[in-house]
């Protein structure tokens, strides 16, 4: 079950790692800001952040701090402004980069350079993985509606409406959602590898400093949630994998 305290959990953590990259005193654009949980505590921490998103953002309702709304392709800075540009899980969700790119160079300073956060296929294979587990928990406090609870008038009905939407949760696993806006959740085991982002940045003129693991192991579904504890996600990482990479990218030419 989606958990927004849960989610702000993982992200404060990996917020150690991200402000690592960021010189102090940054002024910093983050892009796809959320609930701007994570502008809050970089503000607090000293820095000068900008954060902005879509207004149809599902986390909208959720801000905690001035969060700019704009369209997903211009942004609504001046040029040159940044000294960094940030997101976190973002990226993957934007259909047409290359015009996203070219607006992240004209807002950078000249000496620039932006941090992303984004999912890896280790994420993707154990999300679809997790889609079966969630399911349970959805069927199992189910299981004795499907039998007849005693014959009386509306309970063929019943029946039928019950046995149709635990069918569904069963099918959901089998068919699982790309989680980003190219390909499915198949094709996504490449799209989200770190090889693949690399060429990607690369191709839209960016020389990639660093691409390195985050350390963490958590899944799109938060099925463990709070009862698997950040020391038990850090010491699955190696093993399992981690959800996410950070990548430091400078534009390759200014």
């Amino acid at each position: 079950m989606f958990s927004i305290e849960h989610l702000h959990t993982l992200r404060a953590h990996e917020l150690e790692q991200i402000v690592a990259q960021f010189p102090p005193g940054a002024n910093i654009l983050e892009i796809g800001a959320g609930t701007g949980a994570q502008a809050q505590e970089l503000s607090r921490r000293g820095f000068q952040v900008t954060a902005i998103d879509l207004p149809q953002s599902r986390y909208s309702a959720d801000r905690v701090y001035p969060v700019i709304d704009y369209d997903g392709r211009s942004l609504p800075c001046a040029d040159a402004s940044f000294d960094v540009v940030f997101s976190s899980n973002v990226l993957e969700h934007v259909p047409d980069l290359a015009p996203l790119q070219q607006e992240i160079k004209r807002v950078l300073k000249p000496a620039g350079y932006c941090v992303h956060v984004l999912p890896t296929t280790s994420w993707r294979f154990w999300t679809s993985l997790a889609a079966f587990a969630d399911a349970w928990s959805r069927i199992r406090p189910r299981l004795h509606e499907l039998l007849p609870q005693r014959w009386r008038r509306g309970e063929v009905s019943r029946l039928h409406i019950v046995w149709a939407e635990v069918g569904r949760d069963v099918r959901e696993p089998f068919t699982p959602k790309p989680h980003g806006e190219i390909g499915n959740a198949v094709t996504e085991l490449w799209t989200f590898s770190r090889t693949r982002w690399v060429r990607e940045f690369r191709r839209q003129g960016f020389v990639v400093e660093a691409a390195q693991p985050m350390g963490l192991f958590y899944t799109g579904y938060m099925v463990f949630g709070a009862r698997w504890d950040l020391p038990r996600r850090q010491r699955l990482a190696p093993w399992l994998g981690s959800a996410c990479c950070i990548y430091r990218l400078r534009p390759a030419m200014r």
